[in-house]
């Protein structure tokens, strides 16, 4: 589980380190930064899978993305005895994202290449990565270190090199996943990769969920739900199917979920509500409806990751639905730290409920965004290797 997510010089998050529990509740006004969050957070995961350098090229690449803000706002700006003003910048631009685990912690750091004429001159550089062992940066705790194109990972007291050529566009993650050499970068790429992000479930009239697909075996759900019928037989034959039932119960008493398997291998989704003589197919549902049994599917998996992260996952959905979301969710984050981004405050109150639950409430001051109330004793403990 992380246990801290550390973010520098990204959009509004010019400066931040907030601590993280078992589910995660992140709030706050429009404009506060909540997006700017959630989208750090799939950067991050970016990494483990090669297309960190790629991501940012498609926000805009760095100039685009970076802190907007003056390098240094003096007090004498904070008390507006003077106008916000930009001054000569005293370091070179750098992009900073880590987190810190139960186990292993992470942080990467990019910036601009030297000038060239290549053509590729814009694109923003791997310039260090560090893994270190437990929830905070230590230099006697670094297990691996990578310095511009030489890797090096520890070995008792001393360290061996690993690599000395890596490409700037490439991170550790891509290049030393040798479960010899650097079996703590396999291992933590492997659970980046397993994170799950669901923020984009496709609900209108043409929408795959709402047509017959090809079943096969489907422990994880699809990002935009197009295998919501294999992903619901799934876990009516090797998952939880009583938590299935009672979850649609939940949400539509008397109700009940099934899945038809047609003739040509294909499934579809049938809802039974009471008081109707038929089961209604997907093509019928409302969008509400087909959203709620898209969350059930994703949050009852049989394969639980070790993240799941839920933005806005109120989107459609009646308010006398989101008491029995929130309850859903709270039973997913037994098995999986989640994260969930929501201004929806019935659902908010729900989930605060639970005795797990970690309220994240973002505000912005002077541009910049920051935790609601946290100050100096309450930051987590964090250091950045460089």
């Amino acid at each position: 589980m992380l246990s801290t997510l550390a973010i520098t010089n990204y959009r509004s998050l010019l400066d931040l380190q907030v601590p993280l529990g078992a589910l995660n509740v992140v709030t706050g006004a429009n404009g506060s930064g909540k997006s700017n969050l959630y989208r750090a957070l799939r950067l991050l995961a970016e990494t483990a899978q090669g297309g960190v350098v790629n991501a940012l090229a498609h926000e805009g690449g760095l100039d685009s993305i970076f802190w907007a803000g003056p390098e240094t706002l003096s007090a004498a700006m904070r008390r507006g005895e003077v106008p916000v003003q930009g001054t000569r910048r005293n370091k070179p631009k750098r992009l900073k994202l880590g987190f810190g685990g139960e186990d292993f912690g992470y942080a990467i750091t990019l910036g601009l290449p030297a000038p060239s004429l290549s053509a590729f001159a814009l694109d923003p550089e791997i310039k260090t990565e560090h893994i270190w062992a437990g929830m905070s940066y230590r230099p006697a705790s670094t297990l691996v270190e990578r310095e511009g194109a030489m890797v090096r990972v520890r070995e008792g007291r001393s360290w061996r090199s690993v690599n000395q050529h890596l490409s700037a566009f490439d991170s550790i993650f891509s290049q030393l996943a040798d479960p010899e050499a650097a079996p703590e970068v396999l291992q933590l790429r492997e659970q980046i990769r397993g994170w799950r992000f669901y923020d984009h479930f496709r609900t209108d009239r043409d929408a795959s969920a709402r047509l017959p697909q090809l079943g096969t075996r489907t422990p994880v759900l699809h990002h935009d739900g197009r295998d919501l019928a294999a992903a619901l037989q799934t876990i009516r034959e090797i998952g939880d199917s009583a938590a299935l039932d009672a979850a649609v119960a939940d949400a539509f008493p008397g109700a009940r979920v099934g899945v038809v398997q047609h003739g040509d291998g294909r499934f579809s989704v049938e809802f039974r509500q009471e008081g109707l003589l038929r089961p209604l197919s997907g093509a019928e549902l409302s969008d509400g409806t087909l959203r709620y049994l898209l969350w059930v599917a994703a949050l009852l998996t049989p394969r639980p990751p070790s993240l799941m992260v839920l933005n806005e996952p109120e989107t459609s959905l009646h308010p006398d639905l989101l008491p029995a979301l929130a309850r859903l969710i709270i039973h997913a984050a037994g098995k999986s730290q989640v994260w969930v981004v929501s201004h929806a405050a019935r659902l908010i109150a729900a989930l605060n409920q639970s005795r797990h639950c970690h309220a994240i409430e973002l505000e912005k001051q002077w541009g910049q965004t920051l935790v609601k109330d946290q100050d100096l004793l309450d930051r987590p403990s964090w250091h950045w290797a460089d």
